[in-house]
């Protein structure tokens, strides 16, 4: 392979310091398990709201083959509306707290609140993932540097209720960098070292169908930034689009967005059918360990 080849398929490793352990990133992809204890999930709808589901599904999880078990009481889809940090509290925290001692891979919160990351944390959680970059709540990077936990910061173009309506953005990857850029930025003055920060670049908010696309394919660009690089392409809404099929059917393209994403460089993938896309993620990785020979 020419030299531009392989300069845009090689993955820079990273290390992330949890508390109970460090996570090698770029060797192999980390396959992140979404768990929504949420009664409105765009993908699952509230099948696992119950705690006992939550618990169920969460050890399922594990033995899929995830590395990380991402759980999140808050959805934030398209035309959603927030709800306050006690709601949240209530949904999470049973869940991990019955999760204490029962599962052995590292858990992160998908939170934008401050109040339910240090809860989450005091109940076992150990990585914080914002989906506001920390434009909601920038006291989350206080309590990631307190803790000396990683946080993911994503790229959200607007608000859940609303930005999935134009205006969009005219250059998508500039938008997301200059985004991810200020969030780096924020985390880094309360204290966030930038080997602690993954980058998502937030397929889905705030972009219309061919700016998904658009990313995935010049995903390389990120690397830039100096980071980690996480991504969720996981049932979202521009694979319906393309395929004209409900979340659970959009399996198939899942794999496509997920083979396509590990290939151009990302270490993490958010993904809700975790025993496919750890088959997925495997194959990619030795297709880029094989670019590289």
């Amino acid at each position: 392979m020419n030299t531009i080849g392989r300069d845009l398929t090689l993955r820079k490793k990273f290390r992330l310091r949890l508390p109970s352990r460090t996570l090698e990133l770029g060797e192999r992809t980390i396959v992140m398990g979404v768990l929504n204890v949420t009664p409105d999930s765009f993908s699952d709808g509230g099948k696992f709201f119950e705690p006992v589901w939550a618990i169920e599904q969460a050890l399922a999880i594990e033995k899929a083959g995830a590395d990380i078990l991402d759980i999140g009481g808050e959805s934030t889809r398209p035309g959603s509306e927030g709800i306050s940090a006690n709601e949240e509290l209530a949904r999470v925290r049973p869940v991990l707290k019955a999760l204490a001692g029962r599962i052995k891979i590292p858990i992160s919160i998908d939170t934008r609140k401050a109040a339910v990351a240090e809860a989450a944390i005091a109940a076992g959680a150990e990585i914080i993932n914002d989906v506001t970059g920390l434009r909601a709540d920038p006291d989350l990077a206080e309590i990631a540097a307190k803790h000396r936990v990683p946080i993911v910061l994503m790229h959200m173009r607007g608000e859940p209720l609303t930005m999935q309506k134009p205006p969009f953005a005219r250059n998508v990857v500039a938008d997301v960098l200059k985004g991810l850029r200020r969030s780096i930025e924020v985390a880094g003055r309360a204290g966030v070292a930038k080997s602690q920060i993954v980058v998502d670049p937030g397929i889905g908010f705030g972009k219309n169908f061919e700016q998904n696309y658009e990313l995935i394919a010049r995903l390389p660009e990120l690397r830039k930034i100096g980071c980690a690089i996480l991504i969720g392409t996981s049932r979202k809404g521009f694979l319906g689009h393309t395929l004209g099929k409900q979340p659970g059917d959009r399996i198939w393209g899942t794999a496509a967005t997920i083979a396509a994403s590990i290939l151009g460089g990302a270490h993490i993938v958010r993904v809700h059918d975790v025993a496919e896309m750890v088959q997925v993620a495997r194959v990619s990785d030795n297709i880029l360990a094989g670019s590289a020979l």
